[in-house]
């Protein structure tokens, strides 16, 4: 059974929308909302459309959709999403974990308070973020497949994504859905449960946020407990995806999710591993590698814009260059003569 990720189109709404409910409390760039959906595919249908290598002014407010398709069935089995510029249209805030040293003479005593601040310092950083993958194909290697693909998409069309990039983690969710990150923090302000206003926001952006939330820094010392612990902690669920994106070289700051506190992961674009040591080749031969040489299990992608795509495969160095086993070839529609990028699996 071959895997492919290939760009999304408006004709994947429908499988796109059945996903999304599978989804749950916290994936606000997956929302279980058919309008949104519709609006979602229709925003990457234009970003796609778009052929220019880089645009005026740096990088704008695109999105791109891809789709984890079952190349048998042809069913949408899983997505993930990148965002070329946060904060380009609206502002893309964070809460930013700091410390304040003091110190007294009379008490000789030295106190450091951490404090979260509301900023919007992550602003011109292009975001990975939107990623599902259905619950019946959780092994495998299509997490992986499904998460790095995007980096080499980045490595392909660099021009059009800024020189940092940023990952927010699905931070610690209980078992109603709630999060004791909000109702400890913006909860107070806004009179709305976290499930409430996490698809308020999934659906109407961040601008509720600027309106109502306040600009003081919040004292950590002073929330309870659950909401302490919870800064900085992704949703156990997300916690193999934090691994995998530290691999990559991605590292956590002190910024975190302003709805349920969980980390967001930052890496300069041109140092993230799978788009540093993506390299492009033209194929010489489909073929079992283990024909031609010691073979190298790889990511391997082809295809510009809407025709991009990208599978796990096998390659290895002929004599006449690169050999691309014949399932890869199939799944990416590429055969002798064509060019491809790859980075090792």
């Amino acid at each position: 059974m071959a895997f492919r990720i290939r760009a999304a189109n408006p004709d994947d709404l429908d499988q796109l929308y059945e996903m999304a409910k599978l989804g749950g409390s916290g994936f606000t760039n997956l929302p279980a909302d058919k309008a949104s959906l519709a609006a979602k595919l229709a925003r990457a249908a234009a970003a796609y459309a778009d052929p220019r290598d880089s645009l005026p002014g740096g990088p704008g407010d695109e999105l791109f959709v891809t789709i984890l398709e079952n190349t048998q069935t042809g069913d949408v089995r899983g997505t993930a999403q990148i965002f070329a510029c946060v904060g380009h249209s609206h502002p893309f805030y964070s809460y930013r974990l700091t410390t304040l040293t003091q110190h007294s003479k009379e008490l000789n005593r030295t106190v450091r308070a951490e404090m979260l601040h509301l900023v919007t310092d992550l602003e011109g950083s292009s975001e990975v973020g939107g990623l599902f993958l259905h619950p019946g194909e959780r092994a495998g290697g299509l997490g992986l497949l499904l998460a790095r693909s995007r980096y080499l998409f980045i490595a392909m069309h660099r021009g059009r994504f800024g020189p940092r990039i940023l990952a927010e983690l699905r931070g610690v969710i209980d078992e109603r859905g709630g999060s004791a990150f909000w109702d400890a923090v913006g909860g107070k302000f806004f009179g709305m449960g976290f499930h409430e206003a996490d698809h308020f926001n999934a659906l109407n952006g961040h601008q509720f946020i600027a309106d109502l939330m306040p600009k003081h820094p919040v004292y950590v010392a002073m929330l309870p407990e659950a909401a302490r612990t919870a800064i900085g902690m992704p949703h156990p669920n997300g916690r193999p995806a934090m691994r995998m994106l530290e691999n990559e070289g991605f590292a956590y700051e002190g910024y975190v999710d302003i709805f349920d506190g969980g980390p967001t992961m930052a890496a300069r674009t041109d140092q993230v591993r799978s788009i540093a040591d993506a390299r492009e080749a033209a194929i010489a031969h489909v073929a079992a590698p283990e024909g031609s040489g010691p073979a190298r299990k790889v990511l391997v992608a082809t295809g510009r814009l809407a025709d991009f795509r990208c599978t796990l495969g096998e390659v290895a160095d002929g004599p006449d260059g690169l050999v691309l086993d014949p399932i890869s070839a199939a799944a990416l529609d590429v055969r002798a003569g064509d060019t491809v990028w790859h980075v090792a699996r």
